[in-house]
């Protein structure tokens, strides 16, 4: 690890600014900058990204539906009526910010102890036995939905080595109105902020070997730093695969994550996850779902549905880095690698082969992740774990993109659950691996903490 240097000498070594492939980047700093398409895409796949736009902006309907029986099935139970709900111009989620605020783009994952298939690692989570593994509160006339969540903040006061004060906040999960009895002491529960979508399939054409070699769970090279990936059930190839989608890289594949969300959050089956999640107890909605007769229902959402709205995700552009020449930014960057951030927010990676969208093949990229997990501390922890994942482990999420979040989204927040305002409240939540990068922050002279900052918002 290379010493943090003063700023003045930092001026003078500073490393050279990363600079993006034009093919996949797209020069907007506006509302839009998280909504453009790949500039490389040929026609073909550029009408398919406009019809996967279009699926994934839809309000989808309770079933069925003379009118538009292909944009029916909506629950039994369900979290929202349209991906871009929870993605509003493909950028980040927002929190509620008080008790009387509904979880607009906030999740929350269920298990007890356990795992789904034989135990031990490399099982998925056990779900709740009466509310499944998500929480939804809303249901189809004649299911009631599972209750209502909402977030209470508390906060609580930072002080950097300099003095400057830093307000830190937590959430506090509420669950009421729970419609079908308690959940129990042996509940664990995760609250989830829906991420940025840019670039996930130039994330998705990363190597698996490249992963592997990027792995160190054993910290052989002696840094502190154990990063590791998950391995997850891939329902297509019917096997555990690497996974890299997810705040826990529970998913294997962009098809997958987006069949998932479809299942989870609006309801809705597909040949990847054919049943509805009503559990036993929820009778209503076993009933509307015909589980209980039998019925040999087909795909709510068809594989070319799910085709397109996949290749819209695959397609979305990355923006392109701001002000990498400005002398602060340079400086910024140096001390980002100089105090050890660079060794989980990986800069560069290269993509390889793309068969489901050549355009992406072959690409030098830089997302700042290595898509693998790592112990973020007790401070980060959900205490959920998820295939190999443990209650402490967060995927490095990729940090392109990140300096305009606050153009993109009307309030800007961070981190897992939403609970970091500013990108240095993030910095302050970080724990385990990351305790070193955090208290080298904090130690920071104001100087170098403004030009690591604006070295964030150049990304």
């Amino acid at each position: 690890m290379r010493r943090v240097l003063p700023l003045a000498a930092a001026l003078l070594v500073a490393a050279t600014p990363l600079r993006a492939d034009e093919a996949v980047t797209v020069p907007v700093q506006g509302r839009d900058a998280f909504s453009r398409p790949l500039p490389a895409l040929d026609p073909a796949h550029r009408a398919a990204f406009h019809a996967g736009r279009s699926l994934f902006q839809q309000v989808w309907t309770v079933g069925p539906s003379e009118v538009r029986p292909d944009l029916d099935g909506l629950g039994p139970l369900f979290n929202r009526q349209s991906c871009i709900a929870c993605h509003a111009k493909n950028g980040r989620g927002e929190p509620p910010e008080g008790e009387n605020d509904s979880m607009r783009s906030t999740l929350v994952r269920l298990s007890v102890p356990g795992a789904k298939t034989g135990g031990g690692p490399g099982a998925a989570p056990q779900p709740h036995p009466v509310y499944g593994d998500q929480f939804n509160p809303d249901g189809i006339p004649g299911v009631p939905g599972e209750g209502r969540a909402t977030l209470v903040w508390s906060e609580r006061i930072d002080r950097l080595a300099d003095g400057t004060p830093v307000a830190l906040r937590r959430p506090d999960l509420r669950l009421g109105n729970l419609g079908y009895g308690p959940l129990g002491p042996e509940v664990m529960i995760s609250v989830r902020m829906a991420p940025p979508l840019v670039g996930l399939g130039l994330l998705e054409a990363v190597p698996e070997a490249d992963l592997l070699a990027l792995a160190d769970p054993d910290d052989r090279d002696g840094d502190g730093v154990r990063g590791r990936v998950n391995l997850v059930w891939d329902a297509a190839r019917g096997a555990f695969a690497i996974g890299r989608f997810g705040l826990k890289a529970n998913q294997p594949s962009l098809r997958q994550q987006n069949a998932g969300a479809f299942d989870g959050d609006l309801g809705l089956t597909s040949t990847l996850f054919p049943q509805h999640g009503c559990t036993a107890a929820q009778t209503a909605c076993r009933a509307a779902a015909g589980e209980d007769a039998g019925e040999d229902a087909l795909p709510e959402l068809s594989d070319e549905q799910l085709d397109l709205v996949t290749l819209y995700t695959r397609a979305l552009a990355v923006p392109a880095r701001r002000n990498a020449d400005d002398p602060l930014v340079r400086v910024g960057e140096d001390l980002f690698a100089a105090i050890g951030c660079a060794a989980c927010h990986t800069p560069t990676l290269r993509t390889g082969a793309s068969p489901a969208l050549p355009e992406l093949a072959g690409r030098t990229i830089h997302p700042f992740t290595d898509l693998l997990l790592h112990d973020m501390g007790e401070g980060l922890a959900d205490g959920r774990p998820d295939f190999q994942a443990t209650g402490r482990q967060w995927r490095t999420p990729p940090l392109w993109g990140l300096g305009l979040t606050a153009a993109v989204t009307d309030r800007p927040t961070y981190l897992h659950d939403g609970r970091a305002r500013t990108p240095l409240e993030a910095i302050l939540w970080h724990g385990g691996e990351a305790g070193p990068a955090r208290e080298a922050v904090r130690r920071m002279p104001s100087l170098n903490r403004k030009a690591l900052l604006a070295f964030l918002d150049s990304l």
